[in-house]
């Protein structure tokens, strides 16, 4: 099995810097490289990177290209100017999540769309199929673009002053397309971190360029996609198949914002308007425990002796040092303060439904 696995353009440089690697989305990728603690740290207080080449480009380009990414996203993407980014859902049309995304408008006619590693060829398939009527072409990138993400207060002081581009001008969610060497990059201000940074997107000679420079420089720590995990959480951002999937919607998810109903259409719309209107059976939630615990996914909550839902993801919080967790739970326990259990092995542990953001987002606003 371990040999099926693909490997990203700076496979050799994770294994000389003696990466933990281990299997994600049908990729070797490093779980960490020194601590998941330190590495967590670094992103927080100073600046990380991390390889993300694993990641699934798409490009949709044409007269109707527009259209098409309107009629597959949740999220409105008339009002967009080029060197926009905007994050969102596709959806089946029983309102479950194809997958969570992010598109870029490159022109009119041309949207380049960011989607999750393991759903590459799923999600594909899926604009392909929803894209008859519509002068557009749908072209998986994926293989031309390797990726790294550089997040922390620090990112945007060391990426000007190692790699010699300015990105001081780029605002949140934007981006741009620098010639450099004659080829194209990309250098948007987006990450999955909660914290300030950027991800560039080029060529695999350019990105191990890019990693070399960095990493090189000692000012930036590698980091892998562990502290990834414990950082995207402590922030609630979604991770699909655990806060989001086939089964749980964006309004399960707490996620509707991202759903844009004065949308003239997109598939999914008349299931999450039936959802907004009825009210859901389930939602996402946060829990603290009341004692240290490790509340990890899949385990069950339970109230009044009865299982309620699961853990879709939980930790000690390494920035907060709470044991808390995000869990999809009977939307009758979901109000604020509603106390539950978690059950940790065969032990129940006491806590308390809060709110699913843990730790405050430091974004440059």
């Amino acid at each position: 099995m371990e040999s099926n696995l693909k490997r990203t353009c700076l496979y050799d440089k994770h294994v000389a810097l003696g990466a933990q690697m281990s299997p994600f989305a049908g990729f070797d990728m490093p779980i960490q490289y020194t601590s998941i603690i330190e590495e967590h740290n670094a992103v927080r207080h100073a600046c990380g990177i991390f390889d993300v080449s694993h990641m699934g480009e798409v490009l949709i380009s044409g007269p109707d290209a527009e259209r098409l990414v309107g009629h597959l996203f949740t999220n409105d993407v008339r009002e967009m100017t080029p060197g926009k980014v905007l994050y969102g859902m596709m959806l089946y049309p029983n309102g479950g999540v194809v997958d969570d995304l992010l598109v870029y408008k490159k022109g009119d006619e041309e949207f380049f769309l960011v989607i999750n590693a393991a759903n590459i060829d799923k999600d594909v398939a899926w604009m392909q199929e929803n894209c008859a009527g519509f002068n557009a072409k749908v072209e998986n990138q994926s293989e031309a673009y390797a990726q790294v993400a550089v997040q922390g207060p620090k990112a945007e002081e060391l990426v000007e002053k190692l790699l010699h581009v300015t990105v001081s001008d780029l605002e949140f969610y934007t981006f741009k397309e620098l010639e450099i060497d004659g080829k194209k990059a990309i250098f948007s201000r987006t990450g999955y971190t909660g914290e300030d940074g950027f991800e560039i997107y080029g060529d695999a000679a350019y990105i191990n360029k890019v990693w070399d420079t960095l990493v090189g420089s000692g000012e930036v720590l590698p980091c892998g996609l562990g502290c990834r995990d414990t950082l995207r959480f402590e922030v609630a951002l979604p991770l699909y198949g655990h806060e989001l999937s086939q089964d749980i919607t964006p309004i399960e998810a707490g996620l509707g914002m991202f759903v844009k109903m004065d949308k003239p259409e997109f598939i999914g719309k008349e299931a999450i308007a039936r959802q907004k209107e009825e009210g859901v059976k389930q939602k996402v939630v946060g829990i603290e425990l009341h004692e240290k615990a490790v509340p990890r996914n899949g385990y069950d909550v339970e109230a009044e002796g009865t299982r309620i839902g699961y853990v879709t993801t939980g930790y000690q919080s390494i920035s907060t040092g709470k044991s808390v967790c995000m869990a999809l739970i009977d939307s009758r326990y979901a109000a604020l303060g509603t106390e539950v259990d978690v059950r940790i092995r065969k032990k129940l542990f006491k806590g308390t439904v809060c709110k699913k953001r843990f730790y405050q987002k430091n974004y440059k606003k």
